[in-house]
This record gives structure tokens, C-alpha cells and sequence, in this order.
């Protein structure tokens, strides 16, 4: 089994740049048309899910707004996960986590639930102590943030759009509490 490591990224210049925004587009690409619910319709090209990191993630990243981590094998990018701090001041002691994800060829290896726990010592670093998230209900990835001790409070009705179809889809909202030392306040 190929090694996989966790990092921050911390997107460089030039060609790594590019790279980079090259891979994290084929990974976007790739797990949309696998049918992760992450906000993207089919059919859906490449060139707009290099877009998306480059208008839509970059700008924010680099303005202390967002932080994303990254999984890598081999050098390839195969997972990511971000934690939005864009919050208002009356909520600055929370943070939402957003696109989880994981390459269709690299799941099953540990590789989400490392980035949810990189992400959840992220957001303690950050002095967030309250993590939202939304999943698709029923998605692969409800029962990770279950066993990672989120709580599902509530699941909303024909909430977004089915990645394939104009289907309408449930969306489950989920929380976790944080201990600023470690581990959770459940």
C-alpha cells in the first residue's frame, strides 16, 4: 500500500501552481462523476473544477479566510478537505468544514478520516471550537462523521440537486464540539 501523508497547502508559484491546480481539478472532476454530492451538476468538465480552486478557493486562502489540507501519495494529490473561518464576529469560535474529499481509487485507506482529524486540530489551533457540516443523507461519508463524534441535528428536504438528475436530495446538518485541549466535549 502506497504511503499517504497530510499537509497543508500552501499553494506556491509558477509551475508547482499550476500542478497543483491542474491535480486538485482532476480530483474535483473525478469525484463528481462519481457522484459525490460537493455542489457540481454533470456534466461537468475539468477546466471548470480547476476553476473552482483557482476563483472561488485560492482567493480566500490567501487572505487567512479558509485553510485546506491536502492528501498526497506519491506525489499526487488524492484527497482534500478545507475549514472555512469566514465567519461573523458573534461566531468566531466556529468553523464549517467543507468538501471533503477523496479520490474514487484512493477511498477505503483512512485517507477522510485523516483529513477530518488534520482539520479538526486545524480549527482547535484556530480556537474554534464548534464544527458544522452537510452531507448528502445517507452519503458514504455520514457514518465517518458519526464515528468522529459529529451530531446529526437535522436533515432538510429536497435540500440541493442530485449531482446526475434534476432529482432533489435530503442534506443532513451535523456538528461537533471541540475541547480547545484535545478531543471532544460531548
Amino acid at each position: 500500500m502506497m504511503e499517504t501523508c497530510i499537509e497543508e497547502w500552501k499553494p506556491g508559484t509558477g509551475q508547482v501552481l499550476e500542478d497543483e491546480l491542474q491535480m486538485l481539478g482532476e480530483m474535483l472532476c473525478e469525484c463528481v462523476h462519481d457522484g459525490a454530492s460537493i455542489g457540481f451538476v454533470l456534466p461537468f468538465e475539468q477546466r471548470v473544477g480547476r476553476a473552482y480552486w483557482e476563483d472561488s478557493i485560492l482567493p480566500p486562502l490567501r487572505k487567512g479566510a479558509r485553510r485546506v489540507f491536502l492528501a498526497r501519495s506519491e506525489g499526487r494529490i488524492v484527497g482534500t478537505v478545507q475549514i472555512d473561518l469566514d465567519t461573523m464576529p458573534n461566531q468566531r469560535h466556529r468553523a464549517d468544514v467543507k468538501k471533503l474529499m477523496v479520490r474514487p481509487e484512493a477511498r477505503r485507506r483512512g485517507i477522510a478520516r485523516a483529513l477530518m482529524l488534520v482539520a479538526e486540530e486545524c480549527a482547535r489551533s484556530e480556537g474554534r471550537t464548534l464544527l458544522t457540516l452537510d452531507t448528502r443523507a445517507g452519503d458514504a461519508g455520514e457514518p465517518l462523521y458519526l464515528s468522529l463524534g459529529y451530531v446529526l441535528f437535522g436533515v432538510i428536504p429536497r435540500y440541493s440537486r442530485s449531482p446526475f438528475s434534476p432529482d432533489l436530495e435530503n442534506c443532513s446538518f451535523m456538528y461537533k464540539e471541540l475541547d480547545p485541549a484535545g478531543g471532544s466535549q460531548r
